[in-house]
């Protein structure tokens, strides 16, 4: 089994948790941080099983970024 490092970012949406992987399309949630990243590692462990070859984008010092935008 191959060990893939990968980054998530966890934020509080209402009553739940969100956890996203910056790396892959994957997220979760859950009714605690701790419960959010425990689903999202049991996604993504569904999300890699039978990849032979995952295809994982490499994350580097991200970074929060604030912006403002106009819309109709």
């Amino acid at each position: 089994m191959a060990k893939i490092s990968v980054k998530s970012v966890v934020w509080q949406e209402g009553k739940y948790y969100v956890a996203r992987c910056l790396n892959v399309e994957v997220s979760s949630f859950g009714e605690t941080r701790q419960e959010a990243l425990a689903n999202l590692d049991e996604a993504l462990d569904l999300y890699f099983e039978d990849q032979k070859k995952p295809k994982v984008s490499p994350i580097n010092r991200p970074q929060i970024v604030s912006q403002s935008l106009r819309y109709a």
